[in-house]
């Protein structure tokens, strides 16, 4: 086996903060998706509650987007393998996505309760099964997946050779259950720090149940994980007990200190699955056939010209979208409460309520 580049493993670095950043931010706003419902009770309590991440939802899937799309270039062979074998999973994120993502837009153009409670179990589950399944599929990653060397047509390549049901293991499937606490924690400490009023007070609520729950999932997990490795990475080891201890952090503030928290599970998001990425290093795939058919990195990589100019591009034009970003983030940063929006009934009134108001910051805030 060759030995990995240094652009092999700048990209996989790369690729590495791409996930992390779209499990950090996409991770509270599957929270909210699955709060929304659970803590929402009037009407204005909801659309309050769906604000809070309305003016980033979108922005945060595009690291999804962005670390597909880096993975398909700067290493196409983990690319195919990954979603030739991960297909059912993979298409069940993406329509559990659409369907959350049109619930967003749908559940305030039509004032019936049957409209609105329809689109808000559509997030609800839209949110609570990428983040059940990112974290199961995560899990088939470092723990490995029956992969082997398959020829066609005269051609050799490594194929996934198993079946969907061969993703599904007690150590998969506590992967998954132990991201969806994490996010639902996650979310849960977003909402108590970007609310006010009851809202706010609910949200406290579950976040103090929620996050010890996240931190003893998260513990069990990492250790399990350690414990499979054949031989300790050290690396891996310190970034799982520094995650593990974020969450007991979290889990310690979130009552009385939510921001401290909410900083705790961000970090502890971060950790968690960077020990997972140490754990992967320096193969891209895991083969639990046989080691002699894992997928290194430079087996799944493209050529050295090709990273070369993929470097460049994302040393220009990545720092600005990271502003950009950025500065999203701090033009929404006030607290939404209901009051906020108790003479809202649909989206023309919003409209009508902004012209009344003027275009200043506040008014432009609760739209």
């Amino acid at each position: 086996m060759e030995d990995t580049t240094t652009l092999q493993f700048v990209w996989f670095v790369l690729i590495s903060v791409l996930w992390i950043g779209y499990l950090v931010l996409e991770g509270f706003d599957f929270g909210i998706g699955m709060l929304m419902k659970l803590i929402g009770g009037s009407r204005e309590e909801k659309r309050a509650i769906l604000h809070t991440i309305g003016p980033v939802w979108d922005g945060n899937e595009v690291w999804l987007l962005v670390a597909g799309g880096a993975t398909f270039a700067a290493f196409p062979e983990w690319y195919a393998t990954l979603f030739s074998g991960f297909y059912i999973a993979l298409l069940a994120i993406l329509v559990a996505l659409i369907v959350r993502n049109v619930g967003f837009e749908m559940w305030g153009k039509r004032d019936t309760d049957a409209w609105r409670t329809g689109w808000e179990w559509c997030i609800a589950i839209g949110s609570l099964l990428p983040a059940l399944l990112w974290g199961v599929a995560w899990a088939n990653i470092i723990g490995g997946v029956p992969i082997e060397p398959v020829t066609t047509h005269g051609v050799e390549s490594i194929e996934y050779t198993g079946t969907f049901f061969d993703l599904l293991s007690v150590y998969t499937l506590l992967g998954g259950v132990a991201s969806l606490a994490i996010f639902f924690a996650h979310g849960a400490l977003f909402l108590e720090i970007r609310t006010e009023g009851d809202i706010r007070e609910k949200a406290r609520a579950v976040a103090a149940k929620a996050t010890p729950v996240a931190a003893l999932l998260a513990a069990v997990f990492m250790a399990w994980t350690l414990i499979r490795q054949d031989s300790l990475e050290i690396l891996s080891l310190i970034a799982a007990v520094v995650a593990v201890g974020s969450f007991g952090f979290a889990a310690i503030n979130a009552k009385s200190q939510p921001m401290r928290a909410f900083t705790g599970t961000a970090v502890g998001i971060a950790l968690y699955f960077i020990a997972q990425f140490i754990d992967l290093f320096p193969n891209a795939m895991v083969s639990s056939i046989d080691s002699a058919f894992d997928m290194s990195l430079n087996m799944a990589s493209s050529t050295n010209y090709t990273l070369t100019v993929m470097t460049v591009v994302a040393g220009l034009l990545v720092p600005v979208v990271l502003l950009y970003q950025g500065w999203t983030y701090w033009v929404f940063r006030h607290r939404l409460s209901a009051e906020g929006f108790g003479d809202v009934k649909s989206p023309m009134d919003l409209l009508d309520q902004k012209k009344e108001a003027g275009s200043g910051p506040e008014s432009d805030q609760r739209a």
